[in-house]
């Protein structure tokens, strides 16, 4: 039986991958160990909740005390890090906090693995570990920094962040990189693309767009729109984490991306038909500081080395992704009340464009 820790197990991608787990490997035990902050949400779970292979625990991945608990408790072989603060206006607002959880949570989720994995703990030169331990962190092509118009990420670009979220999150890679160099850890990263797909919280573009239009509200598009994503369907994604686990070769990183190039207004224009409204909704606000231009990800290295490739096309990925939100306007009702609309309004009052 392989016993896995999931962190941030109650946000959009890590409720996803536990629900993928749970759907395709019977042999497992999961504990998701998630503070439930603004984007951690237990109804994402709520039909996997009494599945006697998941656990959850509440609690801080920077609490190493906790952590320490958890291990001897359960015995994790594995360890996949979705924990992180990941929008990146929070970040410019509130940059302390991301550098809190997504390097120094990091660090313990990597330092108490490492006490409980390495078979002599106590000899810094001992580079043995138990066989069939990893740990995976669970990256984002945003550390590369912004592309041209032409080119893609490898896995061999330069890290250059450009917000404090991708910084924090290139620290933490980082980080994971230098316990594989140092102690030898078994460890991979990813670097995924823009997810999309059922579940997500609705600061993030898509289903940002797909609440304003089934309610009628304005539809705050970031300077001309044309900042272009590589869009990844979660389901995608969870299938390649699943085979980094399975069969990366360790200390190596995979990016993940979905073939998928759309520019942001094209995307809202696409909500906005799917879901029957008018362009009019279509609000031009000021860019965001430091907002990168163009992301795109060649996933080759995966593709060839361990044989994923995306099953969803971007037209089927938005098709099920809006379907799902329209038959689930009582989850994005709960969201969207209280803490959520207070953000809302401060990221996007006053900030029309002319």
């Amino acid at each position: 039986m392989k016993n896995i820790l999931v962190t941030g197990g109650a946000g959009f991608i890590g409720s996803n991958f536990v629900r993928y787990l749970l759907k395709n490997y019977e042999d497992i035990r999961i504990v998701n160990l998630d503070l439930l902050t603004y984007a951690g949400n237990l109804d994402n779970l709520s039909d996997v909740s009494n599945d006697s292979r998941y656990s959850f625990c509440r609690g801080d991945i920077h609490d190493r005390a906790l952590v320490e608990q958890l291990f001897d408790r359960y015995g994790f072989d594995t360890v996949v890090n979705f924990a992180a603060e990941s929008h990146v206006d929070r970040s410019i607002a509130n940059p302390d906090i991301f550098l809190t959880t997504n390097v120094m949570g990091t660090l313990t989720l990597l330092d108490v693995a490492k006490r409980h994995w390495k078979l002599d703990p106590d000899d810094k030169y001992s580079r043995e570990f138990k066989e069939g331990v990893k740990y995976l962190q669970v990256s984002t092509d945003e550390v590369y920094g912004a592309l041209g118009e032409t080119g893609m990420f490898t896995e061999t670009t330069p890290l250059a962040p450009n917000s404090p979220y991708s910084a924090s999150k290139a620290s933490a890679d980082l980080v994971v990189r230098s316990y594989d160099k140092t102690y030898g850890m078994p460890v991979n990263i990813t670097r995924c693309s823009n997810n999309y797909g059922p579940y997500q919280f609705p600061e993030k573009l898509i289903p940002l767009m797909i609440n304003n239009c089934l309610n009628g509200k304005p539809l705050p598009v970031y300077g001309d729109g044309m900042q272009i994503r590589d869009w990844l369907y979660v389901e995608d994604h969870c299938a390649a984490i699943a085979a980094v686990l399975e069969k990366g070769r360790l200390g190596e990183v995979y990016n993940i991306g979905g073939n998928n190039e759309r520019a942001n207004i094209e995307i809202v224009k696409l909500i906005i038909h799917d879901t029957g409204r008018s362009e009019e909704l279509i609000e031009h606000v000021r860019d965001r500081p430091g907002h990168d231009r163009r992301y795109a990800i060649d996933n080759t290295k995966i593709t060839s080395e361990l044989g994923w490739s995306p099953k969803y096309t971007f037209q089927t990925g938005m098709a099920s992704t809006v379907e799902w939100y329209l038959h689930h306007r009582d989850w994005m009702d709960k969201i969207v009340s209280g803490e959520y609309m207070k953000y809302y309004e401060k990221m996007y009052a006053n900030n029309a464009l002319s």
